[in-house]
């Protein structure tokens, strides 16, 4: 089995190569050899060096860095799983036409290519997992990321600020728009925090749950809470639900606003138009 890379390395790796430029049109024809010519010398160090029964060996450590390393650039770039796997799966049809053509007896030939097939299987399925475990982690990534942008403490005036919840709460969910709110209560030392909820589909029991902890968190801040934005049958799913809110609600965030403002010692007050605002010329004009 050594020698049958060590002997014909270039030959394989040039039918590997060849196969592997009709397959992968995303990478250029330099890196896609490149990564062949690691991989496949590489290969060969693990076989010389010890068995091939366990590829979590310690002669296959390099092989195993050198396949995650290509299966999480992959999964950075866009690739499919299965446009992943095939370059380990490829190099199966240039080892069995090497080995067909160089090894005469057909039983040593049948065993040595019965043995790579089985190892590359094995080392494809550990490309595979690698792939998907890079996909976990960029998409837990993007996760994380887009609720942080769809929490947002927005200050409306001094000493309150609004929090606009959109989509569903969970139990991960609340705990980023509690940190958030928390740190913006923090920093701008505001006395109330207005809980937007009019983009929240549905309120069930844990939602209410969630909601509640995070009021009781921005009290023991020292900011009261007032809640927005419960439409008519959020209403009736919460008296249904027998769920005690236990917080002032206003039906619209604009309502709270103007509760918040009295509540900070502010009026608001319509300014009065008059003519020399407008630059209305009402002087009679004589002939």
């Amino acid at each position: 089995m050594t020698r049958l890379i060590s002997e014909n390395e270039s030959a394989i790796l040039a039918d590997w190569v060849q196969f592997l430029a009709t397959r992968e049109s995303r990478l250029s024809p330099q890196e896609g050899r490149a990564q062949a010519t690691d991989f496949l010398h590489t290969l060969g160090q693990a076989v010389a060096s010890g068995g091939i029964s366990d590829i979590n060996a310690a002669n296959f450590a390099e092989v195993r860095d050198l396949l995650a390393g290509v299966s999480r650039t992959r999964a950075i770039q866009g690739f499919s799983p299965s446009e992943t796997a095939i370059f380990v799966f490829s190099l199966k049809q240039a080892l069995f036409d090497r080995a067909r053509a160089s090894i005469k007896d057909p039983r040593e030939a049948a065993d040595i290519v019965w043995a790579f097939s089985d190892l590359l299987d094995r080392l494809g399925l550990f490309t595979i997992e690698s792939f998907q475990k890079t996909r976990d982690e960029l998409i837990e990534r993007q996760r994380q990321e887009i609720e942080e942008l769809s929490t947002p403490v927005v200050k409306l005036w001094d000493g309150i600020v609004a929090l606009p919840l959109i989509g569903t709460l969970d139990s991960a969910r609340t705990q980023v728009v509690m940190q958030n709110l928390l740190e913006t209560i923090v920093q701008t030392g505001a006395e109330i925090a207005i809980l937007d909820i009019t983009g929240v589909p549905t309120v069930d029991t844990l939602v209410a749950q969630h909601l509640l902890k995070t009021v009781s968190a921005a009290r023991l801040m020292g900011a009261d809470c007032i809640i927005s934005g419960i439409r008519p049958q959020i209403a009736q799913t919460i008296v249904q639900l027998g769920v005690e809110l236990n917080v002032i609600s206003k039906a619209t965030l604009a309502d709270a606003l103007a509760l918040a403002l009295r509540r900070t010692g502010r009026t608001i007050e319509k300014a009065r138009r008059t003519s020399k605002a407008l630059g209305d010329d009402t002087t009679e004009k004589r002939d």
